[in-house]
């Protein structure tokens, strides 16, 4: 796993397509593609120290509310990829979450841009300010780009 800075890449997490996760032509089934860039944004959020039971005790949980994924080239069984994460802040209610997963060798297999916010579990209404929530609960929060 890589960390961010300033001048780095983003946070990263290399993955191995599994033979289960690929269709009939052999190439990784498109939904799998969702699975990937879950598990790399819960692993930055591990990295910068937010537990799932973390944010249940403070009330929140994050939600997607929209995601774009581009097929760039295959993956196949035995493939290894890199699935990066970058949280962009424009303020208010929603953020941006960039990742592309890329090939082993370098090509681009996928890019994923998704919307979110963090959920007042309650209230069951976005928070306002959900950079605010991350930059608490976080121990190291350059990992958000905070």
């Amino acid at each position: 796993m890589k960390g961010t800075d300033a001048v780095s890449e983003p946070f990263s997490v290399r993955v191995t397509v599994r033979g289960y996760e690929t269709d009939v032509q052999g190439h990784l089934n498109q939904a799998v593609y969702l699975n990937y860039a879950e598990h790399a944004r819960w692993s930055l959020l591990q990295a910068a120290g937010i537990t799932q039971s973390g944010l249940i005790a403070r009330g929140v949980g994050p939600v997607a509310l929209e995601t774009t994924i581009r097929y760039r080239r295959e993956l196949l069984a035995g493939d290894e990829a890199d699935v990066s994460c970058a949280f962009l802040w424009s303020g208010g209610k929603i953020f941006t979450i960039e990742q592309t997963i890329t090939k082993a060798d370098g090509t681009v297999a996928a890019e994923l841009t998704g919307v979110g916010g963090l959920m007042d579990l309650k209230q069951r209404k976005l928070l306002p300010d959900p950079g605010a929530v991350f930059r608490e609960l976080a121990k190291d929060p350059a990992l958000f780009g905070l």
